[in-house]
């Protein structure tokens, strides 16, 4: 079994180490300017293992990302004295920029929202009856570190004997990739847990998943997040 065939490249096209970032701060309810940095760098460092031990590359900023907050980290070790002046805080050498990405993100997405001439003229819109009569407001965008942690409780959930079977052939990302096209097509949309067989072995079910990122990459699906259920929903467009 070919390793390439389990590899996805990021490529910066998803979302980088700033989103990843601003994930674990959102998920843990913390203030950017009182960031718990020993907890958030811990965090952060297990999502780099997990994608890498997953074959998915991620670019070298990551990288950088995880020495600035392990930097940080290891100064917020050292003793406060009591006239320190609060602008020295380690933290604000990640907590500014953060926010600047967060304003600038923001501006980008005012933009993207507005109408440019010919670019809708032949893109497919997704009815509004495939949200499953769910309204606009009470449907958010997932971004890939919503689709890690949904797909890890998948993981969880698999049984000691659906083990990965090493002698089975494989088939490639792109092959999973035109089923995973070939369902959507017929059904229109699926949720996130419908895409993965209850009776698939690990290696199979990671197949899955890695094939669903290379189409958020490729622009091949919509997947959208239930505000009040936290169901996952996929729409092909």
């Amino acid at each position: 079994m070919s390793d390439e065939l389990y590899k996805v490249q990021l490529d910066g096209i998803f979302e980088g180490p700033m989103d990843l970032l601003i994930y674990l701060i959102k998920k843990n309810e913390v203030d950017i300017y009182d960031i718990p940095i020993s907890l958030i760098t811990d965090q952060y460092l297990k999502y780099l293992e997990w994608m890498k031990s997953m074959s998915i590359d991620f670019a070298g900023d990551f990288l950088v990302m995880a020495a600035t907050l392990t930097h940080i980290k290891s100064k917020m070790l050292l003793p406060v004295h009591e006239n320190e002046d609060p602008e020295d805080d380690p933290r604000l050498e990640i907590a500014k920029p953060l926010l600047e990405y967060l304003q600038a993100k923001s501006a980008a997405e005012h933009l993207s929202e507005r109408s440019i001439l010919g670019e809708d003229t032949f893109a497919r819109t997704i009815d509004k009856e495939d949200y499953s009569k769910a309204d606009e407001d009470e449907i958010i965008n997932v971004g890939l570190f919503e689709l890690i942690d949904a797909f890890k409780k998948i993981l969880e959930n698999i049984s000691d004997e659906q083990r990965m079977d090493l002698t089975a052939d494989r088939i490639s990302v792109k092959d999973k990739i035109a089923q995973i096209v070939d369902l959507l097509e017929k059904q229109k949309s699926m949720t996130f847990g419908e895409l993965f067989s209850s009776d698939a072995d690990k290696g199979e079910i990671i197949l899955t998943f890695l094939a669903i990122l290379e189409m958020v990459k490729l622009s091949l699906v919509r997947i959208v997040q239930h505000v009040h259920t936290g169901i996952i929903r996929l729409f092909y467009l």
